[in-house]
């Protein structure tokens, strides 16, 4: 049986989703994505729900995939299959009609910063670090290339996806990733203040603007799955993952 990710509970309106790895910075297991995707699908069929927060137990929201257990995907096949889970579970977040909005704080990195990209609206502290350093071990952000530009300009998407940085909560502020920055620690309230005013709206109202606001995002996922699958095949992933596993700089030849 496959180690649970989520913690989930309903107040007032308001569904808090917790991604519950700490010891791990809440690094994503491959079954974190069906996980997410079976919890967002029982949440959109529960009447006492209005809007829905994820946010990360610990030290920060989420460093993104569990890099280690990338290895282990054996063939093409696992590897697409894995990818198209996450990218179709990402794309169910941003598609489901109730509201969502992520409470970020420390690091939101890889799938962690994409993760936030599809909901509607982020609110981040002072600690926050959004970045996508797949680069870094012979990948590529398959959705951030996808939908970071709904959000971001092309040079500041270009410079998180080239250069693995990271934007610090202001900057990803005044770069269109986050909505709202918040003093150390605040995230929580802040992120409870704006859903209970969310949930005080009409939800049908609410679902059909979401429904237009989301539309035409589609193209490029499927390129997406594709690429990333062929690159988790290449000699530089896994010499990514061996440096990872190191803690060395890894040594990329370009194959």
């Amino acid at each position: 049986m496959s180690q649970s990710m989520l913690r989930r509970e309903c107040r007032d309106g308001i569904a808090w989703l917790t991604i519950d790895r700490p010891a791990k910075l809440n690094a994503m297991l491959p079954g974190f994505w069906a996980e997410l995707r079976g919890a967002m699908h029982e949440i959109e069929q529960d009447e006492r729900v209005r809007v829905v927060v994820v946010h990360g137990a610990g030290r920060c929201f989420s460093v993104g995939g569990d890099i280690e257990g990338f290895g282990e995907l054996r063939d093409v096949g696992e590897r697409r299959s894995y990818v198209a889970d996450a990218l179709s579970t990402l794309r169910s977040v941003e598609q489901m009609r109730k509201p969502t909005i992520a409470a970020v704080h420390g690091l939101a990195l890889g799938g962690g910063c994409e993760l936030t990209m599809v909901c509607d609206i982020v609110v981040a502290d002072a600690s926050a670090r959004f970045g996508m350093p797949e680069a870094s071990v012979g990948l590529m952000p398959g959705l951030g290339v996808v939908r970071g530009r709904a959000h971001m300009g092309l040079h500041a998407l270009k410079y998180l996806v080239l250069t693995g940085e990271t934007f610090d909560a202001e900057q990803a502020r005044v770069a269109g990733l986050v909505n709202v920055v918040t003093d150390e620690g605040g995230h929580l309230a802040e992120a409870q203040r704006l859903a209970g005013k969310v949930a005080s709206r009409s939800p049908l109202a609410l679902s059909v603007a979401k429904r237009i606001l989301s539309r035409g995002h589609e193209e490029g996922y499927d390129y997406s799955v594709e690429s990333v699958s062929l690159l988790m095949g290449s000699a530089d992933h896994a010499e990514g993952i061996a440096a990872f596993v190191d803690k060395r700089e890894p040594r990329f030849t370009g194959g």
